[in-house]
């Protein structure tokens, strides 16, 4: 697939996707940023390193902003999103990859459950007709 057909492709997946879905997509950047970081260590490419970092905490802050704060497990989350921010930017400066899989499989965590929410609800949802 041409790399224009692909970026095509990719927008239009976003902008399809239910909330949910979208939820789903950060978490996995998230954790594709957080591997490409470790990545960079290794490789001794700082400047990417922090590149890469960067985005996955761009993608914390992003979750943060837009949790429900009206849901029960909403200050829980709150907590732990705030918790793998700060280990993100500790995981920056100290070059530090053992961070990093500590957030990786948090940020994993949170994806598998997601995903299990996201079919539970589909599952309780009719079937809708798509074009």
């Amino acid at each position: 697939m041409p790399a224009s057909a692909y970026k095509s492709y990719q927008q239009n997946s976003v902008l399809t996707a239910t909330p949910g879905e979208l939820t789903l997509m950060l978490y996995n950047g998230c954790i594709k940023f957080i591997r490409q970081g470790k990545l960079a260590i290794s490789e001794d490419n700082i400047e990417n390193k922090n590149t890469y970092i960067q985005k996955a905490q761009n993608i914390i802050r992003e979750l943060m902003v837009t949790l429900d704060q009206k849901q029960p497990v909403a200050k829980s989350m709150m907590q732990m999103y705030d918790y793998m921010n700060r280990r993100l930017i500790e995981a920056n400066i100290k070059n530090d990859t053992a961070i990093l899989d500590e957030v990786e499989g948090f940020v994993a965590e949170f994806r598998d459950t997601w995903k299990q929410v996201i079919e539970i609800t589909q599952k309780k949802q009719p079937k809708r007709d798509r074009a």
